[in-house]
């Protein structure tokens, strides 16, 4: 019988180890399974119907073709709103914080009902924390005053705003989904310190893009 000598006694011993650890760690790889984390829009894209998922997915689309249509005509008007008609200006962090605003909006794209370029007088709204602990957003002043939730959203500078309209004297408007003729759906930004917007692509009232402005206030109307 031959004998190892003492290093190729070594070397054989080395390689066994070596491969004990392999097919251990090997195991322990193939036992440890880490999920994959699970995109924030699944949580608003299982509540939002599949129009108002088309509309905010083409937001983008709704940004180019209304400025497009407005600026020959109103070039100055849309460069004197600064952030606020910019597509790409969204800011980290955009969850509001609770409280009166003072809001106020735009409409841009012609359609057969609608100029090219609308901004309508200043009016006052309301963020506030709802039951389900998400912020909600209500108009509390007009004859049409949306009212809804924010909801996170994958992309860090925005959030995803669902709602419907109180139309008239209504003192609560219809739930979500209710009423597919009163969904409002769009995207929550912050543009600026202390400066939000609600921009609702292709809304259901008239023009291609709808922008609202959104500014803290002390004082709510009387």
């Amino acid at each position: 019988m031959k004998f190892l000598r003492p290093a190729a006694l070594i070397v054989v011993t080395a390689l066994a180890t070596g491969c004990t650890t392999s097919n251990i760690d090997a195991k322990r790889a193939a036992a440890t399974v880490t999920a994959e984390p699970q995109p924030v829009s699944e949580t608003w894209g299982r509540i939002a119907t599949a129009a108002d998922q088309t509309r905010i997915n083409r937001v983008g689309l709704a940004w180019h073709q209304s400025l497009a249509e407005a600026r020959p005509r109103h070039r100055r008007d849309i460069a004197a709103e600064g952030e606020l008609l910019t597509p790409r200006a969204a800011l980290p962090l955009p969850a509001p914080t609770p409280g009166s605003y003072n809001c106020r909006t735009i409409r841009i794209g012609k359609t057969p009902k609608t100029p090219v370029f609308e901004k309508f007088k200043p009016f006052f709204c309301y963020v506030q924390i709802g039951d389900d602990g998400r912020l909600a957003i209500t108009k509390q002043t007009g004859s049409q005053r949306p009212a809804g939730r924010l909801w996170e959203d994958d992309d860090s500078t925005r959030m995803i705003f669902l709602g419907s309209l109180a139309l008239g004297d209504e003192q609560e408007p219809v739930a979500y989904g209710d009423d597919p003729g009163r969904n409002v759906a769009g995207v929550f930004e912050r543009i600026a310190p202390f400066r939000w917007r609600l921009v609702i692509p292709w809304p259901q009232n008239g023009a291609k893009i709808e922008v609202f402005e959104l500014t803290p206030v002390v004082d709510q109307p009387e």
